[in-house]
């Protein structure tokens, strides 16, 4: 099939990008630049293919100064977009470890000054909420939003414009290069031309070996073809490993973001509409009984707990909704690293457990973050395709911000694409980087990009150093930082003997773990002092219950396993199995052999394993491939 465009992955920076084409064709539908080259009489033919079964299928609760998404809608109001709000409230909190887990001898000596301090310096639940939020953390005049109710509602208003066609439930498998590549630029280095995209084999076995009602995946030809995958979708990859980074460019830091969305019991005095008058300055509304409710447009941000490297955070949506969450990144060395269990214990800190303990878990999601950022960043441009939104590397790690950001590009691109249409210029590699880069590094993206291109350097040197460059990046606008050497993920990972407990050592608990079939970081955890978790079948339930209660796993029949294992042996070898411990819906498991395996309809799409692999036969990559598929977690919710 030919398109004149066609883009993979509907996220934030691809509604950007469409919404830019659609609103200048709105404005003008007679516009010749518009005129489709590949049927003639028709305007643009712009086509949209998602891995995910709907369009409001994302998985991040976010807050967001929307400075980006208010310039293409400069009416917008919040409440225009469901689950939605204003920002009221920021607060930024050091909390406290409550149980003893793990902190090292600072740290607990830090901990101990606070609570012997106690409301003299405003700690309080075992947390100390910092006197002001740095600048760069601000998100006033932001909003607090649903990815997935945003999605759906800028899908929505592209899809009744009549020039876009999005289709879900379509992945895309690859990129279709366009003869041999061009050596005629980049010192020699090829210079692929991109002239479309290849869908997904459908009607297959779990190999990809064809099976009854075998449909190999369709060619779709276009003139320009737009990347926003994300940050580990096949496209970019592909387009990365054939490309090769820009010089110095690497992708080595991530981070799994886990959240849930809680829906708080109605107030007995007013179950309707809540008294703001009452706002106090954490957000917080006191009922004369001293109860105390959180107000929609509140913002936390913490940090210290459940492991000092961990970062996490609360949103209040309308409607008593709560989304509350944690960061788990590459740089925490401990192989047995989980993060539903350390939600679970994030939730019941007494900060937020006073506030969440009462509520009921409404869904619950998982994603991967790429927080190379600028390091990160891959070929922006070549002839036939442009990139946008995280997969290219615009996400500011220092602000914590990335949807906004990932929009923006969108933005960049849909003016660059007007540009070069009314001017009857073709989509190569140096019209692009006239038109879209140019714009892109002018912009206050890029500006974000710089100054954050070393703020988390400090932490794979330790987390009081890691808390103190951000601090020294962030307020001196990236100018100073702590610089560090920054190794690839799969040394990232510690060696699992450095991280067991003397008893768990002496007493043989992998193997006898791997007998009874439990997993060995929920052993690891309670054998290091993290008590176990009571669950109540409301909020405190088992990670396969918060797949069926809190957003379900959808696994369209007759597509390949997207995650496969290269080498069995160095599987075999593992002692680590990172991969499991962060398997966001416990859909890679040990066998009785000891070797992982994988059920695709427990998958949420995270992309946690492709970097939470311990093994690499070579170079960057582990020993896990993550290709595309079909399904996943689908809640409108999230």
């Amino acid at each position: 099939m030919d398109v004149d465009i066609a883009c993979v992955g509907f996220g934030p920076a691809m509604g950007g990008f469409l919404t830019t084409l659609t609103q200048a064709w709105n404005e003008n539908p007679g516009d010749a630049a518009f005129a489709s080259k590949v049927t003639a009489g028709m305007p643009l033919q712009v086509l949209c293919y998602e891995r995910a079964d709907d369009l409001a299928a994302g998985v991040s609760g976010v807050v967001t100064r929307g400075e980006g998404i208010r310039t293409s809608f400069p009416q917008l109001r919040a409440d225009e977009i469901p689950m939605a709000a204003d920002v009221r409230r920021e607060r930024v909190l050091y909390l406290m470890d409550p149980i003893g887990a793990r902190r090292s001898a600072l740290l607990r000596f830090g901990d101990v000054l606070l609570k012997v301090a106690g409301r003299l310096l405003g700690a309080r639940d075992y947390a100390f909420e910092l006197p002001w939020t740095p600048g760069f953390l601000h998100k006033r005049g932001g909003m607090v939003m649903s990815i997935g109710q945003f999605n759906q509602w800028v899908a929505s208003q592209l899809m009744s414009s009549g020039l876009v066609q999005i289709w879900p439930g379509t992945p895309v498998s690859a990129p279709i290069f366009a003869g041999p590549p061009d050596m005629s630029s980049d010192g020699g280095r090829p210079r692929p031309a991109v002239c479309g995209l290849r869908l997904a084999d459908q009607g297959v076995d779990k190999t990809g070996a064809p099976a009854p009602g075998f449909m190999a995946g369709m060619d779709v030809h276009a003139r320009l073809t737009v990347v926003g995958d994300g940050p580990v979708g096949a496209v970019g990859r592909t387009l990365d490993e054939k490309l090769g980074m820009p010089r110095g460019h690497v992708k080595r830091e991530w981070a799994l973001g886990m959240k849930m969305v809680i829906e708080l019991p109605p107030d007995d005095e007013n179950p309707h509409e809540l008294d703001t008058s009452a706002l106090a300055a954490d957000g917080v509304l006191r009922a004369d009984a001293g109860r105390e409710r959180l107000l929609p447009g509140t913002v936390w941000h913490t940090f210290g707990y459940p492991e000092p490297e961990i970062f996490g955070f609360l949103y209040v949506h309308p409607g008593r909704l709560v989304s509350v969450g944690i960061f788990v990144p590459s740089w925490m060395g401990d192989p047995a690293r989980t993060a539903y269990r350390y939600l679970q214990h994030y939730i019941q800190h007494p900060a937020l457990w006073k506030h969440l303990k009462d509520g009921t878990l409404r869904s619950w999601g998982a994603k991967s973050l790429d927080e190379s950022g600028q390091r990160g960043e891959p070929v922006l441009t070549g002839d036939g395709f442009a990139r946008i939104g995280e997969g290219s590397g615009s996400t500011n790690m220092l602000t914590g911000s990335g949807v906004d950001e990932a929009w923006t590009t969108g933005v960049q691109l849909g003016e660059a694409v007007l540009e070069l249409l009314r001017a009857e210029k073709p989509f190569t590699a140096e019209n692009l980087q006239a038109t879209y880069a140019r714009r892109r590094r002018s912009s206050r993206v890029e500006l974000g990009a710089i100054a954050s291109a070393h703020a988390r350097d400090g932490f794979h040197r330790g987390f009081l150093r890691g808390v103190a460059g951000m601090a020294l990046a962030g307020l001196t606008g990236g100018r100073l930082s702590l610089r560090a050497q920054v190794p690839p993920t799969v040394k990232q990972i510690g060696a699992l003997p450095d991280y067991l407990p003397a008893e768990a050592k002496q007493s043989g608990i992998a193997k006898r773990l791997l007998n009874e079939g439990r997993p060995l970081h929920e052993a690891l955890m309670t054998a290091r002092g993290w008590p176990e978790i009571q669950h109540d079948g409301r909020l405190l339930v088992t990670q396969q219950d918060a797949l069926l209660m809190g957003g379900k796993v959808q696994a369209a029949p007759g597509f390949a396993d997207h995650v496969r294992f290269r080498n069995k042996t160095l599987c075999a070898a593992c002692a680590e199995k990172t991969c499991v411990s962060m398997c966001s819906g416990q859909a890679i498991t040990l066998g009785a052999d000891g070797m992982p395996g994988f059920e695709r309809e427990k998958c949420v799409h995270c992309g946690a394993c492709f970097w939470n692999c311990a093994k690499a036969p070579a170079g960057e990559c582990g020993n896990l491939e993550f290709r595309a598929g079909g399904g996943g977690l689908h809640s409108a919710e999230n």
